[in-house]
């Protein structure tokens, strides 16, 4: 099959639409289910790229959960703690295949923006990745290919409309690539530059040098994720997974603080506090994710006001207060962060002091590279220059 024709374009009344190849080549995949739209193959063409060059650089069956052509989630396949399983409302679900750890972690870094994704999976679907996916509000999945019980299980979904692909994980694309904006062509050699751990140690410009083994994974991680997220953007990872990814703002401090917020409000859901909130048992998931997010941000008052509190709690919660919170976050450490280009100000070291981050990835390249070197000392962070910028538009 050469091309196929889709609904419309990333609106209703952009019509025609389809994706085709321009070569007479066959298209590299096989809807298998559902009817899959023009923003949901760019989910799915982005996010495969990107799970195969996790897969590629760490060896782990990789996931992410895209939304709006960038990933809201990425990970690898480790296992998940006693309480990372229960702040994904995944420790009903037995013991995971590291496939469904990748994705479990891939969607519960950031719920709130993973709601109604799709999916990218580097490796076979098996049933217990079919299974998280099946009780989640998602558009479509792609991946390599799927057990016969997994893909019966995600045809079901959405009362048979759900979207699953296969992709042929054989496929090259060519090594130019051109796309038009205002009947106008643009034409650029792909990126296919290979992320690995030389990136990481050959240009450390911080007094520490030190960047131990599972933190270079993270800031490979990082940086591959990166790769295929709309800039400018900036990723936190920790513990072989996406904590908070800042997309698509035009201050790279602001995609610093978007993400360090996204960081922030992963490590706050495993306070006690939080851990602890006695839901109503009526109360579904996706609920209770909104509900969290408000009692843990500012505007708390608005799950906890007298009259409100009644419709999600079975009894009223402690005020989670900002000391709480500071004290809190004073304990997450370990954290990887990486950047699309460089940081121009040391103002955005600043920021990620306070989400915990210890180790840096980032181009360099910028006039004030020594402020940001100096402010990087006064934390003790190890950072180095990669020399590659990783712009995605």
């Amino acid at each position: 099959m050469n091309e196929l024709e889709l609904k419309y374009g990333c609106n209703p009344n952009q019509k025609p639409s389809r994706i085709y190849m321009e070569d007479g080549s066959d298209l590299p995949i096989t809807v298998l289910n559902g009817k899959p739209g023009y923003i949901n193959f760019l989910d799915a063409f982005n996010g495969w790229q990107l799970v195969s060059e996790l897969k590629k650089a760490t060896g782990l069956p990789a996931a992410t959960s895209f939304k709006h052509v960038s990933p809201a989630g990425a990970a690898v396949g480790l296992p998940l703690s006693e309480v990372e399983a229960k702040i994904y409302w995944v420790e009903d679900m037995g013991e995971l295949s590291p496939l469904a750890s990748a994705y479990a972690r891939a969607r519960g870094a950031d719920r709130m923006s993973s709601f109604g994704d799709f999916i990218s999976l580097s490796d076979v679907c098996d049933v217990a990745t079919a299974r998280l996916i099946k009780r989640e509000v998602s558009d479509g999945v792609i991946a390599p290919g799927y057990e016969p019980e997994a893909l019966e299980m995600l045809k079901a979904k959405k009362n048979g409309n759900y979207n699953v692909i296969q992709i042929d994980p054989a496929y090259v694309p060519a090594p130019v690539e051109t796309k038009q904006v205002y009947g106008i062509s643009f034409e650029q050699g792909r990126n296919e530059l290979n992320i690995d751990k030389e990136f990481l140690s050959q240009n450390i410009v911080t007094k520490n040098k030190d960047i131990p083994e599972a933190a270079q994974i993270d800031l490979m991680i990082s940086l591959i994720t990166l790769k295929y997220t709309q800039s400018n953007s900036v990723c936190y990872v920790k513990g072989g997974q996406a904590i908070g990814i800042g997309a698509g703002q035009q201050s790279r401090i602001h995609c610093t603080r978007l993400a360090g917020q996204k960081a922030d409000n992963w490590w706050l859901r495993q306070n006690p506090k939080v851990l602890n909130l006695p839901f109503l048992d009526s109360i579904r998931r996706a609920d209770r994710d909104n509900a969290i997010d408000l009692y843990i941000g500012e505007e708390y008052m608005d799950v906890l006001a007298d009259g409100v509190w009644e419709n999600t709690f079975k009894v009223k919660p402690e005020v989670f207060t900002r000391e709480e919170k500071r004290a809190w976050l004073d304990q997450l450490t370990g954290v990887s962060l990486g950047s699309d280009a460089f940081f121009p100000f040391g103002d955005n070291i600043e920021r990620a002091h306070k989400s915990g981050v210890n180790y840096i990835a980032q181009p360099g390249g910028s006039v004030r590279d020594d402020n940001v070197i100096a402010t990087c000392n006064k934390y003790n962070m190890a950072m180095c220059f990669t020399g590659i910028r990783l712009f995605h538009h």
